[in-house]
């Protein structure tokens, strides 16, 4: 399901919003202070949908703050009619930008587009929420951490993370990965096996699962 934090300082505007969306299959959790919607764990949402008229701290600088530490989604909800205010929140990361008052069905709408949009792209750049190819650096970010792989991990997880949540066979990894043989010789189970130890500096979690005689799976 998805979930949206609504940084409104209008409660009961917001839980018309929230009334809405529920009925959509979308939740959210209302936030109407600013300082504390910038302290928050924001991978746990999908998107924010902010307004601009906030108590102790403006909107555009929310945004700020929020797209320096994060990519997530942002649609500006605001009743400030300057197009100045809507080409700063554009230009300080802000992904839409709704004028108040709005149909709630285009709220709706303009949701699910720029998810849509978001989910393409991040599909064309093999990124996860954890994962993210870089292909000019050949190298895998992990929560934004660099891994530091060698050309065969780099290759062999890349694949992986292309092909994310099913299952790639031990011929397609070795198929993907035209540098494990000239690495000291160093097997697909060993290159596994190094890409496992980097992952776990950050995580205890075992993100490459092994699947005895059909190969290895992805997940998060």
């Amino acid at each position: 399901m998805i979930k949206i934090l609504l940084v409104e300082d209008d409660i009961e505007f917001a839980g018309l919003i929230v009334d809405f969306l529920h009925h959509r299959s979308i939740t959210c959790e209302i936030c109407d202070d600013p300082f504390r919607a910038l302290v928050l764990d924001l991978k746990q949402y999908d998107l924010v949908l902010l307004d601009l008229g906030l108590p102790g701290m403006d909107g555009l600088e929310v945004c700020k703050k929020m797209r320096q530490k994060s990519a997530i989604p942002i649609i500006i909800s605001s009743a400030r009619g300057s197009v100045g205010d809507k080409v700063l929140g554009l230009q300080i990361g802000a992904d839409d930008y709704l004028p108040k008052p709005y149909d709630p069905d285009e709220l709706y709408a303009r949701i699910i587009s720029l998810l849509r949009r978001v989910a393409g792209e991040m599909e064309k750049q093999g990124t996860l929420r954890d994962f993210i190819v870089d292909k000019n650096a050949r190298d895998v970010y992990y929560k934004q951490e660099p891994l530091y792989l060698t050309e065969a991990e780099f290759e062999v997880l890349s694949s992986l993370v292309k092909h994310f949540g099913s299952v790639v066979s031990k011929e397609q990894l070795l198929g993907d990965s035209l540098a494990i043989s000239s690495e000291c010789g160093n097997s697909l189970e060993m290159i596994i096996s190094k890409i496992r130890q980097k992952i776990r500096l950050f995580s205890l979690k075992k993100h490459i699962v092994s699947l005895r005689g059909r190969g290895y799976r992805l997940v998060e």
